[in-house]
């Protein structure tokens, strides 16, 4: 099962108190925000929509990460180290278009080829950014490759991880401002053993941003010199965000070029954070804190600015490990756009959640995905899809208007 945690050891009593308290405190309702009436022109409640879905492809084995291309074909990221080709008219061919399975190490449940996104000029060039944990110790590796030429495939930046298997984030996509983001976990384990959340001088628990397109002494990308850490002694300029334990799936939104992370707890919280593009070097807050629990006082830095999610739920109910998605932007169902879907591993509860005007969010529970939901995508149509690790499934996703219901669990912060 790809869960992409290790459970935790006993919290402590101390810490658990602090981190429960958070649940007790004033929180914006899903109601509240239905009462305040729709976000933004066409869209209706988050209460009066619900998913659905229906399976287009099954055989995948153990699907990680997907991704839309130009000419309307999805690929599909393989653990193993294959990717795999969809097109809805033709459906998934049986054979891969890229193989990459002497290269990368997929030899604990977390580790493997994780993330993979085309250049923006994919249709002229047909270059990939691919992800994953490389031969022989499992370092975070990313790689540019055209597809179906991986004798061509150039590595770009590596980060050790060897310790241990799990935590490896793995998410590439790139911005509207045309860099290269790649997320990448904290190192593993629990209670962050290498104190990698706060710490700038290593690219664990971080989500970085290259300029892929142009290459500076002997590193074949660049850093942009808007990043916030390039002139600061001792810090990693590769770094966008930080106070990440294990992002697991973010997206960049077309319209805005926002990001929305899906962040997996430890054993409290599930996190997903929005953060705009004039928010780098924004602090997420692990290990100090899971969510906005305090998790590590020791790893809180007295003045510290953190960055708190956006939305939050609890283990309860058998929630385990977030899945991060996207923001719709199709036109299926124009009174869905601009809603972040997000998913559970274990539970496959869907969360919305969207921004209001007033600057809080609205969220609530629409539905339930197919079992073990690995990754939510979009084709180049703006429309779902989402994963299913070991059934191997492929389900195309959609949204249904229903009557107002009953508020779903979450927290949406102010």
């Amino acid at each position: 099962m790809l869960r992409r945690r290790c459970r935790p050891a006993a919290v402590p009593a101390g810490l658990l108190v602090l981190a429960l308290s958070a649940f007790l405190l004033p929180s914006v309702s899903v109601n509240d925000a239905a009462a305040a009436g729709t976000s933004r022109t066409g869209t209706v409640p988050l209460t009066e929509l619900t998913v659905v879905s229906e399976q287009v492809a099954s055989g995948l084995r153990r699907p990680i990460a997907i991704t839309g291309l130009p000419d309307g074909r999805m690929l599909i990221a393989e653990k193993e180290g294959t990717v795999r080709a969809y097109h809805p008219d033709t459906g998934l061919a049986a054979e891969p278009v890229l193989d990459l399975t002497d290269r990368i190490d997929a030899s604990d449940n977390e580790r493997g080829l994780l993330g993979i996104t085309p250049a923006p000029d994919f249709a002229r060039t047909g270059t990939l950014y691919v992800a994953y944990t490389s031969l022989p110790a499992g370092a975070l590796t990313l790689a540019r490759v055209p597809l179906g030429a991986p004798d061509r495939a150039r590595v770009l930046l590596t980060q050790e991880h060897a310790e241990y298997g799990n935590h490896n984030g793995g998410q590439v996509a790139f911005g509207r401002d045309g860099y290269l983001y790649w997320s990448l976990g904290d190192g593993g384990h629990t209670h962050d053993p290498f104190k990698a959340g706060q710490d700038l001088g290593t690219l664990l628990g971080k989500i970085v941003r290259i300029d892929v397109n142009r290459t500076c002494g002997p590193k074949p990308y660049c850093v942009p010199s808007g990043n916030p850490f390039v002139r600061v002694p001792g810090a990693r300029p590769e770094i966008w965000l930080y106070g990440l334990r294990n992002p697991w799936k973010f997206s960049v939104d077309p319209v805005d070029g926002s990001l929305w992370i899906g962040d997996v707890g430890q054993g409290l919280v599930e996190e997903v954070n929005h953060i705009r593009p004039w928010q780098g070097g924004a602090n997420l807050g692990w290990s100090c804190r899971e969510g906005t629990p305090v998790f590590d006082p020791q790893q809180c830095r007295s003045g510290g600015r953190y960055t708190d999610p956006v939305f939050e739920y609890d283990h309860y109910n058998d929630n385990c490990s977030v899945t991060g998605g996207v923001v719709y932007r199709g036109s299926r169902t124009p009174q869905a756009r601009g809603t972040y879907v997000a998913s559970d591993y274990c539970s496959t509860r869907v969360f919305a959640v969207r921004p209001r005007f007033d600057g809080g969010y609205e969220s609530a529970v629409i539905g339930h995905l197919p079992t073990q939901p690995t990754a939510i995508g979009t084709d180049v149509h703006g429309e779902l899809y989402v994963l299913s690790d070991l059934p191997g499934w492929l389900n195309r996703v959609r949204f249904e208007l229903v009557q107002p219901a009953r508020a779903g669990s979450g927290v949406a912060n102010r």
